[in-house]
């Protein structure tokens, strides 16, 4: 069990070190709220284990966007914690800064290692009032992620799953891309967030039993800027997505669900289109109502592959999540 106490840069360097540390093991927090001065780096092999999501907290003060948790490896499980990150306004490009747990990165210097059986379990990212990063960035070179009974209350996206790319930054992308798949998503709770969830990008994915409630945007199942241009052939972007089970109570400017298969890159401005493939949306219900001029409970974008059943729209903003997940 960790030793932790109220220097929140003692806190850091303890449990930074003791991850640094080789071989790799577990790192039990006990029960608390417990301050950071900077988010850690989580290096493969390594389980983070809190006492109960309730009970165990880390809460970082630090202003860099570093996440609470930074998963950089694989044969990763953490469990039984809330995370607090520090206000962040990481922009438009930093879905994987500001948040409290990142598996992966966005951009990357050379060729990344795959990160890969990535489990997470009972976990609370709360953002409290903040609006203007990600919960949980799932990003890049990743596969095989486990994400299970999570809670999100507050933030930008709650869920954010995103590709990667090796460039400096989204309009020098040389590639090649890198697009996280064998991903599962569970009983995922949303509140009080821009978003619940988006996909962008993806493939071989299933997000099952989500509810989504007072959030602008429920979910997004995106192609990314580039679509697929810049993948090698022996990716299968786009194919064997699911998506079912979800509630979204909703009040925004333009739409509870998006689906779209078009992008325009910030490389050259090309617009593509990506060939979505065994692709599902099913046995979702959607109450709300738009606030725009021009909303729809669903925006069908370029997105031939891709098959919705079974979707159920009020236009009134009741209490829609009655499948199953827990408040």
């Amino acid at each position: 069990m960790a030793q932790l106490g109220d220097d929140p840069v003692l806190n850091h360097r303890v449990l930074q070190e003791l991850l640094d540390s080789q071989p790799p093991g577990k790192l039990e927090l006990p029960p608390g709220n417990h301050r950071l001065a900077e988010g850690l780096r989580v290096p493969g092999g390594w389980t983070v284990r809190g006492s109960s999501v309730a009970d165990t907290w880390l809460i970082s003060e630090s202003r860099t966007g570093h996440p609470v948790l930074h998963v950089l490896g694989s044969d990763v499980a953490i469990s039984d914690l809330g995370l607090r990150p520090a206000p962040a306004d990481p922009g438009e490009h930093g879905g994987d800064r500001g948040t409290g747990l990142t598996i992966g990165e966005y951009l990357y210097a050379g060729t990344p290692e795959w990160i890969s059986d990535v489990d997470v379990r009972r976990v609370h990212v709360d953002h409290g009032p903040l609006r203007t990063a990600n919960a949980i960035g799932v990003m890049g070179a990743v596969r095989a992620v486990t994400l299970h009974d999570v809670l999100i209350t507050g933030g930008y996206t709650g869920v954010a799953v995103h590709w990667g790319a090796a460039g400096a930054d989204v309009s020098s992308i040389t590639g090649p891309t890198y697009h996280p798949h064998q991903l599962t998503v569970s009983d995922l709770r949303v509140r009080d967030a821009i978003e619940g969830f988006y996909l962008s990008s993806v493939h071989n994915v299933r997000v099952t039993g989500a509810c989504l409630r007072d959030v602008e945007m429920g979910f997004r199942l995106l192609p990314g800027d580039n679509t697929n241009r810049f993948v090698s052939s022996s990716e299968d972007v786009g194919a064997r997505i699911e998506v079912e089970d979800v509630c979204v109570r909703w009040t925004g400017p333009r739409y509870a669900v998006r689906i779209a298969g078009w992008g325009r890159s910030e490389v050259d401005g090309v617009i593509s289109v990506l060939a979505y493939r065994d692709s599902t949306v099913r046995n979702c219900r959607l109450a709300g109502t738009g606030t725009g001029d021009d909303w729809s409970p669903v925006r069908f974008e370029r997105a031939s592959g891709v098959e919705l059943r079974d979707i159920t729209v009020s236009t009134t903003a009741g209490d829609c999540c009655r499948l199953g997940v827990p408040d």
